[in-house]
């Protein structure tokens, strides 16, 4: 971890306490080295995204980023489905629109599982 560990999660729980006051319901648990949010716990295909602590960066993972409305193309990734965003600062989580896009995508999650 970079000397930026204690920085980074800072970060991390401000931005688990932004999503918190949206109080959309769902569930965090650990996987791959950070915490991802689902609808219904323990359903993997009703996540949304997680957030994860790299050496220069936090990232936040939307896992169908592909589906969120970013007209100012703030979401980095060019794979088939997850977009991200990088978080280096405080500011970032507030200019990046981690939280509405966070917001897209459980609209999008459950809009899926309602078809179901």
């Amino acid at each position: 971890m970079s000397d930026n560990a204690d920085l980074f999660e800072e970060i991390k729980t401000i931005i688990l306490e932004k999503i918190a006051e949206t109080k959309l319901s769902g569930y965090w648990h650990p996987m791959y080295g950070g915490l991802m949010f689902e609808l219904e716990e323990g359903n993997r295909k009703s996540g949304i995204g997680g957030v994860f602590i790299s050496r220069n960066h936090i990232s936040f993972e939307y896992s169908s980023g592909y589906k969120l409305s970013d007209p100012d193309n703030i979401l980095e990734g060019g794979g088939k489905y997850r977009r991200h965003i990088k978080i280096r600062n405080f500011n970032d989580v507030d200019d990046k629109q981690l939280v509405n896009f966070f917001k897209q995508a459980y609209e999008n999650a459950l809009q899926l599982l309602n078809n179901n």
